[in-house]
């Protein structure tokens, strides 16, 4: 019976760690630990697929995504892997000193923070050169602080800056423009928690990063402590909100209903969703007529 529920957390014996500052035994326990809610959220997420009407499901597949991607991410650092070791440039207690540098977690980034600013851009009604423009903010966003992680001199803080103009462009877009526009479609009041509650978890990964792979003043340890919270409130605690408050949205009134009809026309050679009405299927008796 001991064998049976002893749990030991053998990854790091099995991939041991590298560098000077490196993920910690607690450290990889605790994102076991983000591991497993970004799993069962992903899994309860994908079920209520099934339940939702054939014309609202998008924000189904935008999250089902995103919390694949971050399972798969955060799999890959609980088992210290998909990293790479970097000279430190700041705060470095001797020369020569390295610290591991997850590219796992940028990855995961670059999936997720694209797909929360479509969601916030379908909820506001802007247009789709809108929620396009937020999308690539998002990507310099996340690429600049890639880059910036993996550069061995204080040039590296000048990615920072891009990167960080790049976040500052996407809060305003998404505070503003977005908040703008959701008023237009009644929707001004979730839009604006929603938008609120992204762009204050957003404020704090320039933090985050700044301290971890950027200047070093905290371990690697307490860098995946403080970026696991942030990206399971910005995931997992998100996907459910939004699935709570659409189902009291129009989904045809917001124009969002892709889901509804296939890419195959109806009769007549006329896509319904392309018209304000569906047209009406001729019964069996006029086709035989």
């Amino acid at each position: 019976m001991a064998v049976l529920f002893r749990r030991a957390n053998d990854a790091l014996s099995i991939n041991p760690p590298s560098g000077d500052e490196e993920l910690s035994v607690n450290g990889s326990d605790w994102l076991w630990a983000v591991t497993a809610i970004y799993v069962v959220s992903f899994i309860a997420f994908y079920a209520t697929s099934f339940v939702a009407r054939s014309g609202e499901k998008i924000f189904h597949y935008l999250f089902t995504i995103a919390l694949l991607v971050g399972s798969i991410s955060y799999f890959a650092i609980a088992s210290d892997l998909a990293y790479e070791v970097v000279p430190v440039v700041n705060y470095r207690p001797v020369d020569g000193w390295v610290r591991q540098i997850f590219w796992a977690e940028y990855v995961n980034w670059v999936v997720s923070f694209p797909v929360v600013t479509i969601a916030l851009g379908l909820v506001s009604g802007v247009s789709w050169a809108t929620i396009l423009y937020n999308v690539a903010l998002s990507w310099t966003w996340v690429i600049s602080y890639l880059v910036s992680a993996f550069t061995t001199s204080n040039y590296k803080w000048g990615f920072y800056a891009f990167g960080t103009t790049a976040w500052a462009l996407l809060a305003f877009s998404t505070l503003i423009g977005g908040s703008t526009s959701a008023r237009r479609v009644e929707l001004a009041r979730d839009h604006t928690l929603l938008a609120g509650w992204v762009n204050f978890l957003w404020l704090l990964y320039p933090i985050a990063w700044g301290l971890s792979d950027g200047g070093n003043r905290i371990g690697v340890t307490p860098a995946y402590i403080f970026f696991g919270v942030l990206d399971v409130l910005l995931i997992p605690v998100l996907s459910f909100t939004f699935l709570i408050l659409s189902r009291n949205w129009d989904y045809g009134k917001l124009n969002i209903a892709f889901t509804r009809y296939g890419r195959v026309p109806q009769a007549g050679g006329a896509f319904p969703e392309k018209t304000a009405t569906a047209p009406a299927q001729p019964i069996v008796g006029e086709q035989a007529a």
